[in-house]
């Protein structure tokens, strides 16, 4: 099974269809991220006091296109890490590791939601606010299967009714046009 990031190189027209987002948009978010995750990295090794000599370890499986493919295809598809391990030939440890590593950088370098910009700020929230009571807004939710938890209170909190399991939530409101995304709440 070739890896999704394969795929959209081999069929670029279908890469809106794999990861959400167009070839061309692709090429320029991994541009952008490869350049924040060595500004990211150099800042770490200039505070790192080094014991053993740079370039030790296993070497890793992916390379930063991969990493970031797998980033977004996650986003894209909510697969579960094991599934997505299987995608990109890596452990499901790994698959979490690489997830978590690369949404830190993607947040930094992705433009945020209205309500996650106007937080900050509690009269820009409120006028953001009342603009959009004058616009239509467009409100899809999903859920992701996760495993139970075992504290009895977090079961209730993940708890699904209509799903039943326990579930990742996850909500998107946009302007009608899809364009604009006034609030992003995942994995909640």
């Amino acid at each position: 099974m070739p890896n999704p990031l394969q795929y959209i190189e081999k069929h670029p027209d279908r890469a809106k269809e794999i990861i959400g987002i167009e070839y061309e948009q692709w090429l320029a978010l991994v541009e952008v991220a490869k350049i924040e995750e060595e500004r990211i990295r150099l800042a770490r090794e200039q505070e790192k006091v080094r014991i053993n000599k740079k370039g030790g370890g296993r070497p890793k499986k992916l390379n930063r296109e991969e990493e970031v493919c797998l980033c977004i295809f996650y986003l894209r598809h909510l697969p579960t890490f094991e599934l997505l391990g299987m995608h990109f030939n890596i452990s499901k440890t790994e698959a979490n590791d690489t997830f978590n590593y690369w949404i830190k950088i993607i947040r930094k370098i992705l433009p945020s939601s209205l309500m996650e910009q106007a937080k900050k700020d509690k009269e820009e929230l409120e006028l953001i606010k009342e603009m959009l009571t004058k616009h239509e807004l467009i409100v899809d939710s999903w859920e992701q299967p996760r495993e139970r938890p075992k504290d009895n209170q977090t079961q209730k909190e993940y708890y699904s009714g209509k799903k039943k399991q326990h579930t990742f939530k996850g909500q998107v409101i946009t302007l009608p046009l899809g364009k604009d995304l006034v609030d992003v709440e995942v994995g909640s």
